[in-house]
């Protein structure tokens, strides 16, 4: 039996862990920030050391992702989130012996050609693009890790339009959530997502009523045109696993 800590429980991604991995027959722990404050060196040890023969594998989802406005008006949010919060988790990792798997993100490629297989060119876009690589170069220091650069959304879409000059290789968060717990054993870095498309013909196959929106309507924030994935590399592993 698998035994998992997953960080960023709140979360629609994390709560999607929680419950394939109970229909897995895993057992979970999922820390809300007071149990655990992944931003506090001090507050990931008393976890660490209070639960560590109660899990293997470390999830780590917490930390800021949406919306992007706000990792540009405030980016400390970002380095203490999504830097030293995954430095801090990843350093616990190592010194208890714990597998760590890294949820990042596709936003780290530069997202103008698309097409980015796992050895691209990295240079992110946005603030938040910056703060998800600053996470993987620490997590990078640990041998037992896994980077799961993942392109996903939330289901239901939140939004009553979308995109239709934005390509990437879209999933739902549940569905990346079933692929995380598939690749638990992997290391290294792989790319998690689907067939590149816009976000609009992602959407409307499974929401008819969602309306279309350029990003030439918009001025506010800075868009990745094209962030699609190459991820022939996740199709085989997970061919191998079936």
């Amino acid at each position: 039996m698998k035994r998992i800590l997953v960080t960023g429980g709140a979360g629609k991604f994390a709560t999607n862990i929680k419950r394939y991995s109970e229909e897995l027959g895993y057992s979970v722990l999922d820390p809300n920030k007071k149990q655990m404050d992944v931003t506090s060196f001090w507050g990931c040890e008393r976890y660490f050391y209070a639960n560590q023969f109660d899990f293997d594998y470390v999830i780590h989802a917490a930390g800021l992702s949406s919306p992007t406005r706000r990792h540009e008006k405030k980016p400390t949010d970002s380095i203490q989130k999504n830097i030293i919060g995954t430095a801090n988790v990843t350093l616990h990792c190592e010194r208890f012996k714990k597998k760590m798997i890294y949820i990042s993100t596709n936003y780290v490629y530069p997202g103008i050609d698309g097409d980015y297989n796992e050895q691209s060119e990295l240079k992110p876009f946005n603030n938040y693009g910056w703060s998800k690589l600053g996470g993987e170069c620490a997590v990078h220091h640990y041998k037992d890790s896994l980077i799961l650069r993942i392109c996903m959304n939330a289901r239901p879409f939140p939004h009553d339009k979308a995109f239709t000059d934005v390509i990437s290789s879209h999933m739902f968060n549940d569905e990346a959530a079933k692929i995380t717990l598939k690749l638990l054993d992997e290391v290294g870095i792989i790319n998690v997502g689907g067939r590149a498309q816009s976000v609009y013909d992602f959407i409307k196959d499974y929401d008819s009523n969602i309306g279309k929106i350029s990003v030439k309507e918009i001025n506010d924030v800075r868009v990745n045109l094209n962030s699609s994935m190459n991820i022939d590399k996740m199709k085989r592993l997970l061919d191998e696993k079936n």
